[in-house]
């Protein structure tokens, strides 16, 4: 019986650890090895490219390197190419990093201050809003899509947070370190007291 109990609670820590570590990046979700943004119900793809540091090489979500980012928005749906289009990149005030949610970010007022670069809104008939961006430190940002319709007002946000100069084995460090320190000795105390059962 304390062997079956052991099991699952190894099951239960295998995917507690495993949902902290595989969240989805707010607004940005990886599909069919393309990174895709959803604006409302429409999609764009998303790419970033740091040519001073890391040549053509492409990234998606994460900055990999503090210092200069190419952003390059391409909007795949028809509708999105008739909207006027804003890109901004804001400080984590929250806190929330990747957990991050368009209510997090607080007034217009909070918005505005927290902005650090801004694109202001414009008409993309052929479809790519492109951005650039030279970060100065490293830490977790907030991109925030803004897509509206000039004609219905109808508006569509999508936010996604993203981290600059931070690996993702940085990233995933707290979650399974926080497995094993919780795990570890509730493992030895089921261990310990199936022994004694057994003598």
């Amino acid at each position: 019986m304390a062997h079956l109990n052991l099991n699952k609670i190894l099951i239960a820590l295998v995917l507690l650890v495993w949902g902290h570590a595989a969240f989805s990046h707010g607004g940005v979700s990886l599909e069919n090895d393309r990174c895709i943004i959803k604006v409302g119900p429409h999609t764009a793809h998303f790419s970033g490219y740091q040519p001073k540091t890391r040549a053509g090489k492409e990234f998606c979500e994460d900055v990999p390197v503090v210092g200069n980012a190419v952003f390059v928005i391409d909007l795949l749906m028809p509708e999105l190419r008739k909207m006027n289009v804003e890109f901004r990149i804001l400080r984590d005030t929250s806190g929330k990093g990747y957990r991050t949610v368009y209510a997090d970010l607080g007034s217009a007022k909070d918005i505005e201050a927290a902005t650090i670069y801004h694109l202001p809104k414009e008409y993309y008939p052929r479809g790519t809003v492109l951005a650039e961006y030279d970060f100065s430190e490293s830490g977790m940002y907030i991109g925030v899509v803004r897509a509206n319709h000039p004609e219905t007002s109808t508006e569509y946000i999508s936010v996604f947070p993203f981290a600059v100069g931070i690996t993702r084995y940085t990233q995933y460090l707290f979650p399974w370190g926080l497995g094993v320190l919780i795990g570890g000795p509730l493992l030895g105390l089921l261990a310990w007291r199936a022994s004694r059962k057994n003598h």
